[in-house]
C-alpha cells in the first residue's frame, strides 16, 4: 500500500438477497484514493455508487473483500471499533442535511464532539469557529427551520469537520440546492479540500462537482467502468 493512500478497496463484493434473486450491488471493485484527493463517484441509478459510498464510510459491510482506511481493514472491526473510526476519521455530508431540528446550528455542529468525549465548552468553541469558517457566524443560534437550504448544508459541512476527520464523504451534497447555492457549496468544499488537505469523496450527479474533482470514478453494474482525471 502506498504511503499516501488513505482509502484502499480490494476486490470489494456486496450482494443482497431479494426474494430468490441474488443481486450484485458491487462486483469486484478495486480502487485507491490518495490523501488530499477529491474524487467523484458517478453512475446511473443502480450502478453501485451509493453502496460503494456506504462501504467506504463503514455504514455497511462487504459480502467479501476489504476496505482499508489509513491502513486499517474496517470490514474486520467490531461495532465499537467501527463507531470510534467513524466518529474520528470520517465526516459525513448528506443530501437531506440530516440536521436535528430542535438544536441550534452551533449545537448541531458540536454534537459529534460530544460523542468523541470532547469537553462541552471546548466543543462549543470549536463549533463556533467552524460556523464562522463556513460563513455562518451570524446564524449560530438559529435552528434549521430558520435557515435556508444552502445555510443548512453549510451547517452540515461544519458538523462534518467537527472532529478533524481525514476523510469527508459527501452524498449528493448539492442535490437539494438551487444552481447558485449549489455552486457556493461546491466552491466551499473544493476550498476545504485544497486548503486543509482533506480527502473528499462525493457521490454525485452534479456536473459542476464532477468538474471540480481530481478524478472521476464511473460506476456501472456494480463495477468500476472507468476512471478519468478531471
Amino acid at each position: 500500500m502506498s504511503y499516501d493512500t488513505v482509502i484502499e478497496l480490494r476486490n470489494l463484493l456486496r450482494y443482497y438477497q431479494m426474494g430468490n434473486e441474488n443481486v450484485k450491488a458491487l462486483d469486484g471493485v478495486n480502487l485507491n484514493i490518495g490523501r488530499g484527493e477529491y474524487v467523484s463517484i458517478v453512475g446511473p441509478s443502480g450502478s453501485g455508487k451509493t453502496t460503494l459510498f456506504n462501504l467506504i464510510g463503514g455504514l455497511d459491510k462487504p459480502t467479501d473483500g476489504n476496505v482499508f482506511i489509513d491502513g486499517v481493514d474496517i470490514s474486520q472491526l467490531d461495532a465499537y471499533e467501527l463507531a470510534w473510526l467513524r466518529c474520528r476519521k470520517i465526516g459525513y455530508i448528506f443530501q437531506s442535511f440530516n440536521l436535528i431540528q430542535v438544536l441550534t446550528a452551533v449545537e448541531n455542529v458540536a454534537l459529534p464532539t460530544v460523542f468523541a468525549g470532547t469537553p462541552t465548552n471546548e466543543g462549543t468553541r470549536k463549533a463556533e469557529k467552524l460556523l464562522e469558517m463556513v460563513g455562518l457566524e451570524d446564524r449560530i443560534h438559529h435552528r434549521p427551520g430558520e435557515l435556508s437550504a444552502g445555510q443548512q448544508q453549510r451547517v452540515a459541512i461544519a458538523r462534518a469537520l467537527a472532529n478533524d476527520p481525514a476523510i469527508i464523504l459527501a452524498d449528493e451534497p448539492t442535490g437539494n440546492l438551487d444552481l447558485n447555492t449549489g455552486m457556493e457549496i461546491i466552491d466551499l468544499l473544493h476550498g476545504l479540500n485544497k486548503s486543509q488537505g482533506l480527502t473528499l469523496v462525493a457521490a454525485t450527479h452534479d456536473l459542476k462537482m464532477i468538474k471540480a474533482s481530481d478524478r472521476i470514478v464511473w460506476m456501472r453494474d456494480g463495477q468500476v467502468e472507468k476512471i478519468e482525471k478531471s
